[in-house]
């Protein structure tokens, strides 16, 4: 007897999708709230540097995150 997992597969992948937005979401509020930081730290007189090394890498550590999480959502397109 053949079953047709058709509809289990396309549930899960929505599930997966969904999943993928959540995390996009996510990120992109962390990546607010680091410029937040950022421009706080710039404001300041005195300001540790390295902490504002270690922010702009977190960032773009982040920005790298969101972007192959937004190619994760693109099918892949038939040659």
């Amino acid at each position: 007897m053949i079953e047709d997992h058709s509809v289990d597969e396309s549930e899960n992948a929505t599930g997966i999708g969904d999943s993928i937005r959540q995390r996009i979401t996510e990120l992109q509020l962390e990546h607010r709230g680091l410029d937040t930081m950022i421009d706080a730290l710039g404001v300041q007189s005195h300001f540790d540097e390295l902490q504002l090394r270690r922010l702009k890498k977190r960032k773009l550590q982040i920005k790298d995150a969101i972007a192959l999480l937004q190619m994760q959502l693109v099918p892949d397109e038939p040659a």
